[in-house]
């Protein structure tokens, strides 16, 4: 079966820089758009960013806009989330999602597909 892998969690202070990874495992996997979502302690899991697969196309949650920047390899079937001016607030587990469907908005948990088993990323104040 198709995995999400995630790598690059860790700690940091506030104001540092983490960039996490996100690799399919089936070379031919395609998918319509790829996703983080985060799940801090006690909080529901929420949307943090998207991009579109085909045409890079982005979309950031306002908690990130300015901070968080997604990208991706076509080539190596990776998406990236660089992370700056980290906050207490971004600890979280991140976790790595896509869609093949085209509906559902980029945000809408139910509307992925596959998910990665999460990252721990913990933000010291």
């Amino acid at each position: 079966q198709v995995q999400l892998v995630e790598s690059g969690g860790g700690l940091v202070q506030a104001g540092g820089s983490l960039r996490l990874s996100c690799a399919a495992s089936e070379r031919a996997f395609r998918s319509y758009a790829r996703g983080w979502f985060r799940q801090a302690p006690g909080k529901e899991r929420e949307f943090v960013s998207a991009i579109r697969w085909s045409v890079g196309n982005t979309y950031n949650a306002d908690s990130v806009k300015g901070r968080f920047t997604i990208s991706r390899d076509i080539a190596k079937n990776t998406v990236y989330l660089q992370m700056n001016s980290l906050k207490p607030e971004d600890t979280a587990v991140y976790y790595c999602a896509a869609k093949r469907n085209n509906y559902g908005g980029y945000e809408n948990m139910a509307s992925y597909d596959y998910w990665g088993q999460g990252t721990q990323v913990t933000v010291s104040s």
